[in-house]
């Protein structure tokens, strides 16, 4: 039988995105006065092109995460403000060395040092937020994610004494 569970996690915005897409707007409207001071019968046009270019940057901030799970495998996609789509993660249940929430004895310091670490989370503190640890191409990375139940159950199915509940 196969199976197939997926789940999409909005990643909610920092301090520094905002902050981003606050400094975008502020130098669209620099740049935007002196576009009208220069170039006057063109400055409307490249004034509305500056905050079009403005608005697209800011709104690839907008990101989403989708996790899928089948038969064992997982593939994690980014989505970028709901029109472009990236595999960002993919791979079998059998690389991982440890699958456990980050709040449980799992999550040792030697794990904890992994030089590489993805997170694919919402940055949600009130999330349950899982992680896995695997030798990717003899790199040690650790990715974090925010599985469904049904998602870890499926996963344990594949690989029962590396998941951790």
């Amino acid at each position: 039988m196969d199976v197939f569970i997926e789940k999409i996690v909005r990643r909610k915005k920092t301090p520094l995105d905002i902050t981003y897409m606050v400094m975008l707007f502020i130098a669209a409207l620099l740049a935007s006065y002196f576009t009208f001071l220069f170039l006057g019968a063109f400055a409307p046009m490249v004034i509305a092109g500056l905050f079009y270019l403005a608005y697209y940057l800011s709104s690839m901030r907008n990101i989403e995460y989708e996790y899928i799970v089948t038969n064992g495998d997982l593939d994690i996609d980014m989505i970028i403000n709901q029109r472009k789509r990236k595999r960002v993660f993919t791979a079998n249940c059998k690389e991982f060395e440890v699958v456990a929430r980050v709040d449980s004895d799992q999550y040792t310091s030697h794990i904890r040092q992994a030089k590489t670490v993805l997170d694919y989370s919402s940055n949600d503190p009130k999330a349950e937020k899982w992680f896995i640890f695997l030798a990717h191409e003899g790199d040690p990375r650790m990715i974090l994610f925010e599985p469904e139940e049904r998602m870890i159950d499926n996963l344990r199915i594949f690989i029962p004494r590396k998941v951790f509940k």
